[in-house]
């Protein structure tokens, strides 16, 4: 209903503003939601953008505006659901619906329940969301969870607003990163049979890998030097590669991400396949050879130096396998690809952008979502982290102290450009400060409050008239933003904007309970509307959980 609301608002002010300016666009019709609640639900600001092309006053134009509106209201859906149309400076129209519209709103949540501010905005268009993507060279870092719990719940967004969406981690699972991680683990068993090794300077030597070494040594029986100089360094690779990717895979599961598609480098990027896509993009006139090596022109398309993808000595670059997994995206069938990446690998967007676009895809079919990195606070100081030396927080340690729901939402509550500061102890607390225990606490009340409500015989109102407090209409008001929220987290790939927004609505929810009675046997009518209301924020605060990957309990 809400939709359908402002749609119809959005058309009436189009078609009022189109008799002072008719070459209008109607795109340039933007409705927005006022920060402040006494500036109503919805604000435009077209007639300032009028009233420069019209050479008058903007809070003129905007009053000719909203008189045309007013008086043509009467004759569209919106006659019983805009209460009032105000003008302010500098010519904002500020709308104000009417408790018809906003009863309309609760009935709608309560009749639809987990698909109240669902639509089919996506068009089942495909979409693949690539994240996470952690060379398996040790468990997951707090990194690595931040763009877990970010691109999790942006394709749960996506999915609920109609694409048909894949979540793939891919695996690089060859390259320099993985030699030296097959030689660490080699070091460490030798070090274990009591060998003097001298380690690797950008070896892997976290304790895991000694860990590891005693695994493979355990299964295959090493129990000389000579014995694992006998062994093939590519089964101390090939053993590194499958243990850490079942210790990141648990990981991630525990942390309730689950990926549709695991790719690996090592099937995808085959030589012969590499070959084939070169010869295409030569074809294409983006490829050239210069002092023995073979270079991408990509230049032509944004990038600020051609890239090399064939060294002198035969050998591929990093570049190279990235190019045909992107192509091989594209022959699945998905119209878009959405990469999440961390900031280190911001530099690599132009390489990878013209790489689409030589293919013959646009530039805009592809989006690469930098993820910033978040600092871990104990007891009010930073934890140090440090990969290759094994000295950093890992998402396994992060989730055991906080525990799963915790994690995410903190991951999430920042924009994805704003490096996050995740604090432990807050993380921990049972108290209002920690505001994923706030958000379930109201939903956990409200269930309570609920079966309660049985006991005296009230029901769940299905129809309105009686909800006039302030707090009422201010909660079915937060209420009716949920698909809006929703939509926005989609348009910016972001979902840090629906955790801010289930604040607000437990924290306007918590309001409206410390200041009326919900159950009240002696006023049976207005307890079953103030019932309906409580399902209403219950229903949208449990598919907001859901969207984020959070779990809505029932009790605390």
């Amino acid at each position: 209903m809400i939709t359908e609301i402002k749609e119809n608002l959005k058309e009436l002010i189009c078609q009022t503003s189109k008799k002072l300016y008719p070459s209008l666009d109607p795109s340039a019709i933007v409705l927005e939601i006022p920060s402040d609640k006494k500036f109503g639900e919805y604000s435009c600001n077209i007639a300032m953008r009028l009233a420069s092309l019209l050479k008058k006053n903007p809070v003129d134009t905007a009053t000719t505006i909203s008189k045309l509106i007013k008086e043509e209201i009467g004759s569209t859906l919106l006659a019983q659901r805009i209460e009032d149309i105000q003008v302010v400076k500098p010519g904002f129209m500020n709308f104000y619906l009417a408790p018809k519209a906003l009863f309309d709103i609760l009935e709608s949540v309560l009749e639809l329940r987990n698909r109240y501010g669902q639509s089919q905005k996506g068009k089942g268009q495909k979409i693949q969301v690539e994240f996470v993507s952690a060379n398996p060279t040790g468990p997951l870092s707090v990194a690595h969870a931040r763009q877990a719990a970010v691109g999790d719940a942006l394709g749960n967004i996506l999915k609920f607003l109609g694409y048909e969406v894949k979540k793939e981690f891919y695996v690089n699972d060859e390259g320099n990163q993985i030699n030296i991680l097959g030689r660490s683990i080699e070091l460490r068993g030798r070090e274990i049979l009591g060998e003097k090794v001298e380690f690797l300077e950008d070896g892997y030597q976290g304790d895991y890998i000694g860990d590891m070494a005693r695994i493979f040594m355990d299964r295959e029986k090493l129990t000389s030097i000579a014995k694992l100089n006998a062994k093939d360094p590519a089964d101390f690779r090939r053993f590194g590669v499958d243990h850490l990717m079942a210790v990141i895979q648990k990981e991630l599961n525990d942390f309730g991400v689950h990926f549709d598609i695991w790719s690996f480098q090592s099937k995808i990027a085959t030589n012969p396949e590499i070959e084939k896509v070169l010869n295409e993009l030569k074809t294409r006139g983006f490829i050239y050879e210069q002092e023995g090596a073979v270079w991408f022109k990509s230049t032509a398309l944004g990038d600020d130096k051609d890239r090399v993808v064939k060294k002198s000595d035969g050998n591929y670059t990093y570049l190279t396998p990235d190019i045909v997994y992107h192509k091989d995206k594209f022959d699945r069938g998905f119209n878009r690809l959405i990469n999440i990446w961390g900031p280190d690998h911001h530099g690599y967007i132009p390489r990878i952008k013209a790489a689409v676009q030589a293919m013959g895809r646009s530039k805009e079919a592809l989006d690469v979502l930098i993820v910033q990195l978040a600092t871990i606070f104990r007891d009010g100081k930073p934890l140090s982290m440090s990969t290759r030396r094994g000295q950093y927080i890992s998402l396994r340690e992060v989730m055991d102290e906080v525990g799963c729901d915790a994690a995410r939402f903190f991951f999430l509550m920042r924009h994805i450009k704003a490096h996050l500061e995740f604090d432990l102890e807050l993380a921990k607390k049972q108290t209002a400060e920690n505001p994923v225990y706030y958000i379930q606490y109201a939903h956990a009340r409200i269930s309570s409050i609920l079966k309660m409500a049985a006991h005296p015989g009230l029901v769940v109102a299905k129809k309105f008239q009686r909800l006039k407090e302030v707090e009422e209409l201010d909660l079915i008001k937060k209420i009716s933003q949920f698909p809006e929220v929703v939509s926005i987290c989609a348009h910016q790939l972001d979902p840090y904007l629906l955790t801010a927004y289930l604040q607000e609505l437990a924290s306007t929810f918590h309001k409206f309970y410390d200041r009326n009675r919900i159950i009240d046997a002696e006023n049976k009518a207005l307890s079953s509307e103030r019932l309906a209301l409580s399902e209403a924020t219950r229903i949208v605060l449990a598919n907001g959980l859901t969207l984020l990957g959070l779990s809505s309990p029932e009790k605390m």
